[in-house]
């Protein structure tokens, strides 16, 4: 596979929209060339055909890589749906190419150990990858309602009705689940002392 990359004059790290870049331009080169006497256009006739050569090699090993990706990406959700965020991250690392669903999944996990502006720089990226995806833009909306909202009511929990809240795939209600919790046990201990105190 080196060598389909070594006719491009790039590494097997080049972005496919760089290798069509180089590839219309070397086409060019040598549909000119091809034209000209003696060997030198036997030469470019010979390297044309071996550029198309190495061009569907790569797009085929990158049609492979995509849906070998997908697999993968379809493992980190399933973990991270089960709370497994230690697998979830372990699979993210795993990812030679990092496109912007991986992107979109590490915010995921972010989101996740409450980590919120590293959530949010991911979400960042993703969409600035594929800026047409809906799924970021709303996971993005969402977060930043949360995270507005938050700031303006000195980190309370959100209880906001207008904002979204719910078992979502950016996390569910964490804080206010926490807070529930924390106000439960407060409860509880109360009682005890009370409980103490008379006896």
């Amino acid at each position: 596979m080196k060598e389909s990359y070594e006719i491009f004059g790039l590494d097997e790290q080049a972005s496919m929209e760089e290798i069509e870049a180089k590839y219309r331009e070397l086409k060019e080169k040598y549909n000119e060339e091809k034209w000209q006497d003696g060997e030198a256009g036997n030469n470019a006739a010979r390297m044309l055909e071996k550029l198309e050569a190495a061009y569907a090699d790569i797009k085929d090993e990158r049609r492979e890589r995509v849906t070998s990706d997908d697999n993968a990406f379809d493992e980190v959700a399933s973990a991270i749906r089960s709370g497994d965020l230690a697998r979830a991250q372990q699979l993210l690392d795993a990812f030679n190419e990092r496109n912007a669903e991986w992107h979109y999944l590490q915010s995921v996990v972010f989101y996740k150990k409450s980590w919120m502006n590293e959530s949010k720089k991911q979400l960042e990226i993703a969409m600035q990858m594929d800026g047409a995806n809906e799924k970021y833009r709303s996971a993005y909306e969402k977060l930043k309602a949360r995270a507005d909202y938050s700031q303006q009511n000195g980190g309370a929990p959100n209880t906001d009705p207008n904002v979204s809240s719910g078992e979502e795939q950016m996390g569910g209600n964490w804080c206010t689940n926490c807070a529930s919790m924390c106000y439960t046990f407060l409860c509880v201990n109360c009682l005890f002392n009370l409980c103490c105190r008379c006896g």
